[in-house]
């Protein structure tokens, strides 16, 4: 893995310093190490598998730009991927269909613990950056699925400065996201 790990982050920064080929080389590598990855958690439908590598693949080009040399490639690589399984396993739920526990991915039920408490850990301190007013209404209507009217009654404020709060917090959110992944 470590000669993936060197060969991956060598050819995105190549790609990144203006290497036209070398950024190819990166996403076609990265879409064969991608292809095993959702393989595995997706094992009924290897269509899917193979959609998702695609959005990946065009997430990684869109997004190379976030990458710190800091930090391990595939890490962030495999962050991407993850978020874009989870996507997808919503957007699946959604539609009602009914994936088996034998066929579930196994990034789904191993160590829910850890990655929920990272998660909340991580909302949190995104959120506790924001003015009070922004926070809240996010927790009401992000968080806690709350219609616009019940949040505007919790909080005895209008409607529309719940939307504007709420849609004023998550720009926020992300250009604090995107300042940290830059910096």
């Amino acid at each position: 893995m470590a000669s993936d790990e060197t060969r991956l982050k060598e050819l995105l920064l190549k790609g990144l310093a203006g290497d036209a080929a070398a950024h190819r080389a990166f996403l076609t590598e990265a879409a064969s190490a991608l292809r095993g990855y959702f393989r595995n958690r997706l094992r009924s439908s290897p269509e899917d598998a193979e959609d998702l590598v695609q959005e990946t693949i065009i997430a990684l080009h869109t997004k190379a730009h976030t990458y710190d040399p800091a930090y391990p490639l595939t890490a962030w690589l495999y962050a991407i991927a993850r978020y874009r399984l989870i996507d997808h396993l919503r957007r699946t739920r959604r539609r009602g269909i009914a994936i088996p526990i034998d066929d579930a991915p196994e990034a789904v039920l191993t160590e829910p613990e850890q990655e929920s408490s990272d998660a909340r850990h991580d909302v949190a301190a995104l959120l506790a950056l924001l003015p009070e007013k922004q926070r809240r209404a996010i927790e009401l209507i992000k968080l806690e699925q709350k219609s616009v009217r019940e949040a505007a009654a919790l909080t005895g404020w209008s409607e529309s400065d719940v939307k504007v709060s709420a849609h004023r917090g998550v720009k926020a959110l992300a250009k604090l996201m995107g300042r940290e992944a830059v910096a």
